[in-house]
């Protein structure tokens, strides 16, 4: 792997520590970026849904500039290290889930795996099976009437005649009342 090292060292200083899941975060943006065509994400330009939140999305952030705060970095829980990148100037997209290493390995045996192994036998390339999603919106607020706090309009619910936010809000389940 032709390695940049000062964006290693960028991603690990965010990080807080270099290890394997940090490598495969690093690896697959930088797949990502060339099979795609990405630059780093000013605004919402790239989208990244990962279906994990494990190390390597710390690396994605670094790498091309996806955030949850932005709106271009969400979470699609599977517990698979696979990867969904779009690039909305340009249409394309793609998923890229990690192939199982050849045999078991230790921590270190692993971490030097991951940073040798060619991207193309270290990632399986699919199509994204998620749509892209629509860029962030914005939302009033609302001061919830029982805590006093102020919450995003999508998220508060009006019960008895109140607007309640989440935590302040019973909920409704029939099978567990």
């Amino acid at each position: 792997m032709d390695e940049n090292k000062e964006l290693w060292n960028k991603c690990a200083a965010f990080h807080g520590h270099v290890c394997p899941g940090l490598t495969i975060g690093y690896r697959a943006a930088l797949y990502a970026t060339e099979l795609l065509g990405l630059t780093f994400s000013e605004d919402e330009d790239v989208v990244c849904i990962s279906e994990n939140d494990a190390c390597g999305v710390d690396a994605i952030q670094v790498i091309l500039g996806c955030s949850v705060g932005k709106g271009n970095l969400l979470f699609h829980m599977r517990g698979k290290q696979a990867f969904s990148f779009y690039n909305r100037s340009n249409g394309k997209s793609v998923r890229l889930v990690l192939k199982p290493k050849p045999r078991e390995m230790s921590r270190e045996e692993s971490f030097e795996y991951y940073h040798s192994v060619p991207a193309g036998e270290m990632f399986d390339i699919k199509e994204a099976t998620i749509a892209l999603p629509s860029e962030a919106r914005l939302f009033d607020s609302y001061v919830c009437e029982r805590c006093g706090e102020s919450t995003g309009a999508n998220w508060v619910r009006i019960q008895n005649g109140k607007t309640l936010c989440l935590d302040c809000c019973g909920t409704y389940d029939r099978f567990h009342v």
